[in-house]
């Protein structure tokens, strides 16, 4: 008779530990169901003509868990490079994150041995003059030989030696519509997204001092790699679905 109690209760508590796993993974899934209406009625606010929805979608997504790990200083922007872009479009995004507005929509160029017209290879390396994905922060601003630049801390393994490749956000003469209209395509960097000289000035200073910049490509190795998205899952449990702030 004990025995027979024994195994009731045993097979009592493992039914209840099944029912508990699935209520948990339903409710998981409706919370990561909402998050994605959340982000994709985010992306439609802006109303964007040539920005992706995946671009749109990874940036935001590591904008939301930065911001919850409280790692951004300047909430106010958004800066998203989508280098799935050819260089002569325009493909650097500066959001107000708060007006849902797209401040700047402009030129912007990749490294010399990223690639041609497309951005194709990436790397951390030093030497390389090769863009590299992922998320970045801004930090302070300088005079340099392309006058106005701002500094960028790579966050990611893919990136983490911004600093010491000195990659930065700078104005550059060949990330204009007039060296399109001559090569048909922007000129290129050393691995730093240069933008038309005259409009850094505005962007640095809206920018600067601890924003979210993120450098995205169709990359799986990229995706499965990031540190910032692989929190994304981990983030969604704790968000507060109304206005994506974490509870």
């Amino acid at each position: 008779m004990t025995t027979l109690f024994s195994i009731l209760l045993a097979f009592q508590f493992t039914f209840s530990d099944a029912v508990f796993s699935i209520c948990q993974k339903l409710e998981n899934e409706q919370i990561q169901l909402k998050l994605e209406k959340l982000v994709l009625q985010k992306y439609q606010s802006f109303s964007f003509e040539t920005l992706s929805l995946p671009a749109f979608t990874q940036a935001y997504q590591g904008y939301l868990v930065l911001r919850q790990k409280e790692l951004i200083r300047n909430e106010k922007f958004l800066t998203i490079v989508d280098l799935t872009l050819p260089s002569n479009e325009k493909r650097l995004f500066l959001l107000d994150m708060e007006t849902n507005k797209v401040v700047h929509h402009t030129y912007c160029a990749h490294g010399k041995n990223t690639g041609d017209l497309y951005a194709e290879k990436f790397s951390n390396t030093p030497g390389s003059l090769q863009s590299s994905l992922g998320f970045y922060l801004t930090e302070n601003t300088y005079k340099g030989k392309f006058d106005l630049a701002l500094r960028l801390e790579g966050i990611e393994p893919m990136n983490n030696l911004a600093m010491s490749r000195a990659v930065v956000l700078h104005g550059a003469d060949y990330a204009t519509e007039k060296f399109i209209t001559t090569q048909q395509r922007l000129g290129r960097s050393w691995g730093c997204p240069a933008v038309p000289m005259e409009e850094a000035p505005a962007i640095i200073h809206r920018i600067k001092n601890g924003s979210c910049l993120f450098i995205y490509a169709n990359d799986e190795n990229y995706k499965q790699q990031s540190i910032v998205l692989n929190e994304w899952e981990n983030l969604s449990t704790t968000m507060n679905i109304n206005d994506g702030k974490s509870s």
